[in-house]
């Protein structure tokens, strides 16, 4: 399941499992377009048929380093590539290279193609900002946890908490880092949301 050049140089393609059952999601750039096979269904989409691409980092309890890329049809219709894949029932793992060259690819086949799509990058704005938000309480509620553990000399509860928020700065920081809402432009892919 990684990228592969055909024997002509001009199709690349891409796979893989999103679930433990069920077959693989394929993914080939040809001349024509995008096409693709999802769970029995298929299609070919133009590259200046696609009308949005959006990136994302998108981690999991069971693979904590995982991309994703939303690909939206204009006509209707989105797919979902993402950098890893089902191994066994414990074991996710990643394509990081595979996924890399396969999107890096399809932007460079759109750009040629004249595409006028959508590129965005991160999480939508109002989910961005409801994130925030959270992360603002849960600030003052760490913060007000840790005046009072001072106050009344609990110094094993301090070294609790302080431990509690570098884990979660360390945990949380990186995912809402690559997640901010942009937009960029073919030949500015964002790096923080490539493997």
């Amino acid at each position: 399941m990684r990228v592969s050049d055909g024997q002509s140089g001009s199709v690349i393609s891409y796979a893989y499992k999103a679930s433990l059952i069920g077959s693989a999601h394929r993914f080939e750039l040809t001349d024509e377009g995008l096409s693709w096979q999802i769970a029995g269904r298929s299609g070919l989409w133009r590259y200046d048929e696609i009308s949005a691409i959006g990136l994302s980092f998108r981690p999991v309890s069971m693979q904590q380093h995982r991309f994703r890329a939303d690909v939206s049809h204009a006509k209707g219709g989105r797919i979902a590539i993402l950098s890893t894949s089902w191994q066994t029932a414990a074991l996710m793992a990643p394509q990081d290279n595979g996924f890399r060259d396969f999107i890096v690819a399809l932007h460079a086949r759109m750009a040629k193609a004249g595409s006028r799509a959508e590129l965005t990058a991160g999480l939508g704005a109002r989910t961005y900002a409801a994130v925030l938000a959270f992360l603002a309480l849960l600030a003052v509620a760490m913060a007000g946890l840790l005046i009072r553990a001072l106050l009344i000399g609990e110094f094993a509860g301090v070294l609790f908490i302080l431990g509690f928020v570098a884990l979660f700065v360390w945990q949380v920081g990186g995912f809402v880092r690559r997640n901010q809402p942009r937009r960029y432009s073919f030949d500015q892919l964002p790096a923080g949301l490539l493997p």
